[in-house]
């Protein structure tokens, strides 16, 4: 029974040495609970600041965005309002022709020859803008840069050529202004 005795009694300083340790424990993981509800106050504080950090930079961006966009916007227009300036400036001279033919008083020969001279002039100041005309008489009709306005019927052309031009047609280097508006001939 002595044995018994010691049995039931280690068990009870086990409980005293179990109770100190687990109080001695729960202090050490009350500690540690400490440190960790910290740590954890930390690295969300740590979050938070980055999500701030990260927000403030979207909202940076998004404003440099919409500046660039009406920057570029803005420049846009103004070269809509003011790249037909260029073409203008080329145009003047010749507006300074006609001013100067229609105020001297000439018999109408020299008039026509005065004419014909702004008209190369205009035509010269055109080409240095690009502008150049569409060949038409003579020529195949071609629906990219003729309008035909009437089929004539005769023999004395081949099928489908141009029998005579209306009102010239314009590109401006490969793209079309304005088609020329022909008369085509047609073989029965």
């Amino acid at each position: 029974m002595a044995g018994l005795d010691l049995e039931h009694e280690l068990p009870a300083a086990n409980n005293e040495e179990n109770s100190s340790h687990s109080s001695h424990s729960s202090q050490i993981a009350g500690a540690a609970g400490t440190e960790e509800a910290s740590g954890l106050a930390a690295e969300l504080q740590k979050l938070k600041a980055e999500r701030d950090s990260l927000l403030d930079r979207l909202a940076r961006a998004q404003a440099e965005f919409e500046n660039a966009r009406r920057r570029a916007s803005k420049e846009q227009q103004d070269f809509r309002d003011y790249a037909a300036a260029d073409a203008i400036k080329a145009l003047l001279p010749v507006l300074d022709s006609f001013d100067r033919a229609l105020q001297v008083k000439s018999d109408p020969g020299d008039f026509r020859g005065g004419v014909d001279l702004i008209y190369k002039q205009l035509q010269d100041a055109l080409a240095k803008l690009g502008v150049r005309a569409i060949p038409a008489k003579g020529e195949p009709f071609d629906p990219r840069v003729h309008e035909a306005i009437e089929m004539v019927e005769t023999s004395d052309a081949p099928d489908h050529e141009v029998l005579e031009e209306l009102q010239r047609g314009y590109k401006i280097k490969d793209r079309l202004l304005r088609p020329a508006m022909v008369k085509v001939a047609k073989n029965s």
